[in-house]
C-alpha cells in the first residue's frame, strides 16, 4: 500500500498546479494563471499607464467583433469591448486599455471567468485568484518610460 500511496503523491507534486501568481517582468506587473490549456496573461506598466490582458486558448478564436469576459459566482459583472486583437495563428486574444478596474475586480471577487469571442467560450476557475490580484494591483515597479 506504502508504493502506491509514494506514487501517488509523486504525481501530485510532479503535476502543475493551477495557481493565479503575481509578479514582474521587467518593468511590467504580471498576473498569470495556467488552466487545462488556457493561459492568461495580464500586464500593466505603471509609465503610460497600460493594462493587458492576453487569453491563449488551445484553439483558436474565432473572428467576431465583441469580446466579453462574464464574471460569476460572487460579484458577478460582465464587460465587453471591440477593441480586441488576435494573433497570426489566432491562439491568442488581447485587450489593451489605459485601465483595468472592472477587471481587477472581476477577478477579485467571483469564482469563475468565461471569456467569450463569436461561438468560442473559455472558463478559467477564479480560485485564489484574490490575493494575487491585490498584489498585482499593488505593484509599482518602475516605469518604462
Amino acid at each position: 500500500m506504502r508504493p502506491i500511496l509514494a506514487a501517488l503523491a509523486a504525481l501530485a507534486l510532479a503535476s502543475p498546479a493551477a495557481a493565479w501568481q503575481a509578479g514582474t517582468d521587467g518593468a511590467l506587473c504580471t498576473l498569470t494563471h495556467e488552466q487545462a490549456g488556457l493561459d492568461i496573461r495580464l500586464t500593466h506598466d505603471p509609465g503610460p499607464p497600460l493594462w493587458t490582458i492576453t487569453i491563449t486558448a488551445p484553439a483558436p478564436w474565432p473572428e467576431a467583433p465583441i469580446f466579453s469576459i462574464a464574471f460569476l459566482g460572487g460579484a458577478e459583472l460582465t464587460i465587453s469591448t471591440d477593441r480586441h486583437s488576435l494573433s497570426p495563428d489566432g491562439l491568442s486574444l488581447t485587450v489593451t486599455d489605459r485601465g483595468f478596474g472592472n477587471v481587477l475586480a472581476g477577478l477579485s471577487g467571483n469564482t469563475t471567468a468565461h471569456f467569450r469571442l463569436g461561438d468560442a467560450e473559455w472558463t478559467a476557475s477564479l480560485a485564489g485568484a484574490a490575493p494575487e490580484v491585490a498584489a498585482f494591483a499593488a505593484c509599482n515597479t518602475t516605469p518604462s518610460v
